[in-house]
């Protein structure tokens, strides 16, 4: 990208949001980070994320929540936006069932509001950030794009779906240029507090039982957050050539099971891990595998960290914090 482009990223503070800026930054590009710092997890964590941001003369940190439709007009009037990535969300599946209705209003209506007002100023470039969970406990691996998504079996997960669907119909209606990345759990310096391997990690230095859901059989594909900033900016770049309107897994395409990543963490931590078994979750997937052909054929994508090295690096940034 040689060209300066002027960048509205929501979410910004949080863990991808806050890497994608700087990234974004190193690239010579202007970085409008939106966020509500949000109290799903501690605010202070966030404003630390953006803490190699904030004195950069081409960032711009811009306090609002995506839900306040007026507020994101007056926003878009104010700045004259090249592109936007849409980051910004309620997260996590097990909170989405308890609340139901806020992660609608924030991940269906904050969306709608974000589409809307791209629309009207001719904004074509959108980058949406989906998520593996819409595949639900599909049987076939890896999970590929044309696989059905119509069985969602959590309401963060049918948020998300809702998101594609009304990214294609504003693609449809209104000509945007929009690619859907369905990430695949995203790890690595900075992840949220509430997701396994930080939770379990912290647990693991406190000496703590880890709660396992189940029998230890579940897998995910964990992708290094390095590896998903790489296919978000091909993603950028490809929104900006033509009109498009793209879903694309973003994964490693390596699964490792539950109990294959605490043994992970045993080894780094030196440390015996203790367990406590719980039912699992109705909501939480059993496996996760992203089939990529598609991330590298449209995009280049490649990645390039192994879980092996990735989880490396997680310890080795955990431990100084």
């Amino acid at each position: 990208m040689a060209d300066q482009l002027k960048i509205l990223v929501t979410g910004a503070a949080g863990f991808i949001g806050s890497h994608l800026s700087e990234r974004l930054l190193k690239e010579g590009h202007r970085v409008y980070a939106l966020d509500n710092f949000d109290s799903f997890y501690d605010p202070s964590i966030k404003r630390r994320n953006l803490s190699n941001c904030l004195h950069h003369p081409h960032f711009t940190l811009i306090e609002a929540d995506i839900r306040d439709k007026d507020r994101l007009k007056a926003i878009f009037e104010l700045h004259d936006f090249d592109q936007i990535a849409h980051l910004a969300a309620m997260a996590g599946v097990r909170p989405s069932i308890l609340n139901p209705g806020l992660y609608a209003e924030v991940n269906i209506q904050g969306t709608l509001n974000l589409l809307e007002l791209a629309a009207l100023k001719e904004i074509k470039p959108f980058v949406f950030a989906s998520s593996s969970s819409i595949y639900g406990n599909n049987k076939k691996l890896p999970f590929s794009e044309s696989d059905p998504v119509d069985t969602p079996i959590s309401p963060y997960a049918a948020t998300k779906r809702a998101g594609e669907l009304l990214c294609y119909n504003w693609h449809h209606l209104y000509h945007l240029s929009v690619v859907c990345l369905r990430f695949f759990t995203v790890y690595g310096p900075r992840q949220r507090p509430d997701l396994a391997i930080h939770k379990f990690s912290r647990l693991v230095m406190e000496d703590q039982a880890i709660p396992i859901f189940g029998d230890g059989a579940t897998s995910r594909d964990y992708t290094y957050i390095d590896d998903i900033v790489d296919g978000i900016i091909s993603a950028i770049k490809l929104s900006r050539s033509a009109c498009h309107y793209e879903i694309i897994n973003l994964g490693e395409s390596e699964t490792i099971s539950l109990s294959a990543m605490l043994a992970y963490l045993q080894a780094l931590s030196g440390k015996e891990i203790k367990r406590t078994t719980l039912p699992p979750v109705v909501g939480d997937l059993a496996h996760t595998n992203a089939d990529i052909s598609k991330a590298r054929q449209v995009l280049g994508y490649n990645p390039q960290v192994p879980f092996s090295k990735g989880i490396k690096q997680w310890w080795d940034w955990f431990k100084k914090q």
